[in-house]
């Protein structure tokens, strides 16, 4: 029975916890783990793993062209003149605060809806139908917003990006998993961290485009940035469908073409659909002759798991049993993810700089890109050799600090050129520590904590708590920075500071430490009701159950 099951690997657990001894349910294949180090990985990664890798990478650059090129776009004066007013107390055009609030908030209703639309579409239909249906529609809405410039109409430019939202929630409800799902053990939370880095490298690359198109006297300043919306949906769309699957009969040198313009499917999902050769199949692509175990034995530890949870959840199934921890995990770090302030420099940077005087917003936001691809790719080395907890804790102290900081450098009033700096500074500490640590790891936990059968809802839930949160403050901060609102300028920062220092306590109590655990194994885990504080202390590698 499953209960006793459970009960046996709880006492085998908490036998063994902290005792250095191995459990006695451990699979017939060991890892040294002391062995693996993050910069000598090339040995998991077959030329298979690393083509479908490498387009969902390509494919992430577009959410960070949204993002960032709405950051910078919003800071140039011919934006603020198509779609602003002029201000005569700061004598230059400004976006309404409440406009501003809604550019920035109100997409996350189409990010919502583009989250559970993706996680059904790859749930029924697979990973990649997913990422192609969501490109063909980035297509349809950079349309929307790139006509915007002929018709300077502000609320047409509104409809056009929360619209490309729905494409952005697609892409977060499907590609982590994905990544989690086809990626070797030891390099899951790199892997799935690289999310973040695929953010910082496409920011990079919109915020230097701004940069120069910034100094154009008209609306191509803006338009230009947001035409190049269409390229990478565009090519990721036809890598991914334009060629069919392979098959054995295919010309040999079609399908070494197809090899690279194919988006490999997820073993688990073949697995859940009942294609079992075709998931061993991929398993073989994606592991080549260095995984841990064979990939006869990896997939028959995840058809074993996938047996133990054949019956399909519903969502009241997450708050039930050893579910209910994983999800009040899941919610926490999608909550941290978005309340610790990164949306002041993700969203508002650039706005916000310009408001300060005496700093360039534009070569802020290069800055700041190039920060971000240089600190998150360190973050994702460090996911599998320091561990999540580690992170998380220093993470959230450390940026905290920096906060609060920058509400210290505020309080001076005028704010001097030393001032501003030093506001600055602070902002780019903050955001150098978050892409580092809470950014990636938000990824990686999400994708990894849920059980197999219920992972794709509680992907949505997991979504819909970072779409309320990013959305509640989103809306408030414009209001928050400037008047008529508050006016509290880089005050805010004690605000997000406090948030950051209660993700640390949060953080200290509630986060387990997932390292080298493969999905499988963190399924047992939760399973024996083991403390959340005590994952970290269990040695050795661990089977899925064996029975109902």
């Amino acid at each position: 029975m499953a209960s006793s099951t459970v009960d046996d690997e709880r006492q085998s657990l908490l036998r063994h916890e902290g005792s250095g001894e191995q459990p006695q349910q451990a699979t017939a294949h060991r890892i040294d783990k002391t062995t693996f180090h993050p910069l000598y990985f090339s040995q998991y990664f077959t030329k298979h793993l690393t083509r479908a890798c490498g387009l969902v990478a390509i494919s992430t650059f577009n959410y960070a062209f949204d993002q960032q090129g709405f950051n910078s776009t919003q800071a140039m004066d011919p934006f603020n003149k198509a779609f602003g007013h002029y201000d005569a107390g700061k004598g230059h055009y400004v976006l309404p605060a409440y406009y501003l609030s809604l550019l920035n908030s109100l997409v996350y209703v189409g990010f919502a809806f583009g989250a559970y639309i993706g996680s059904v579409i790859s749930a029924r239909y697979g990973r990649r139908m997913t990422i192609f249906t969501m490109s063909l529609w980035a297509i349809v809405t950079a349309t929307i917003l790139v006509t915007s410039g002929i018709s300077l109409n502000r609320w047409q430019l509104l409809v056009g990006r929360v619209l490309n939202y729905i494409y952005i929630g697609m892409e977060l409800s499907s590609v982590p998993v994905y990544q989690a799902e086809v990626v070797p053990t030891p390099i899951r939370g790199f892997m799935v961290g690289s999310y973040q880095v695929s953010l910082g490298i496409g920011g990079l690359i919109i915020n230097t485009i701004c940069k120069a198109t910034s100094r154009i006297p008209n609306n191509n300043a803006w338009m230009i940035p947001y035409g190049l919306y269409f390229v990478i949906p565009t090519f990721v769309a036809s890598c991914v469908w334009f060629i069919p699957e392979v098959r054995i009969a295919a010309p040999r040198s079609l399908i070494a073409f197809e090899g690279v313009l194919t988006w490999a499917k997820s073993p688990r999902w073949l697995l859940m659909k009942g294609r079992d050769d075709q998931a061993l199949d991929a398993l073989r692509k994606l592991r080549g002759k260095h995984g841990e175990v064979s990939p006869e034995t990896e997939l028959e530890h995840m058809r074993k798991s996938l047996f133990d949870e054949a019956d399909k959840g519903t969502y009241a199934d997450l708050f039930k049993g050893h579910n209910r921890r994983r999800t009040l995990i899941t919610i926490m770090v999608a909550f941290f993810f978005q309340a610790t302030g990164q949306v002041l420099s993700g969203h508002y940077g650039a706005v916000f700089v310009r408001s300060l005087g005496h700093v360039d917003p534009f070569t802020i936001t290069v800055a700041q890109s190039g920060i971000n691809t240089l600190t998150s790719f360190a973050g994702i080395l460090m996911i599998d050799r320091v561990g999540r907890r580690p992170l998380w804790l220093t993470g959230s102290f450390f940026m905290g600090a920096a906060l609060m900081a920058m509400g210290a450098f505020s309080v001076p009033k005028p704010t001097t050129y030393s001032l501003a700096v030093g506001i600055v500074s602070a902002m780019l500490v903050f955001q150098l520590v978050y892409v580092a640590t809470l950014g990636p790891l938000y990824y990686t936990l999400v994708s990894e904590i849920p059980t197999g059968h219920l992972r794709d809802k509680s992907v949505r839930i997991s979504a819909v708590t970072n779409v309320i949160t990013i959305f509640v403050v989103a809306f408030t901060l414009p209001y928050l920075l400037e008047r008529p609102g508050a006016d509290l300028g880089g005050k805010v920062g004690f605000i997000y500071g406090g948030i950051c220092f209660s993700s640390l306590v949060c953080g200290y109590f509630f986060l387990p430490e997932l390292k080298g655990r493969s999905l499988e194994e963190i399924d047992v885990m939760f399973k024996a009701g083991l403390t959340l504080r005590s994952f970290g202390d269990v040695s050795g590698r661990l089977g899925p159950s064996r029975s109902r």
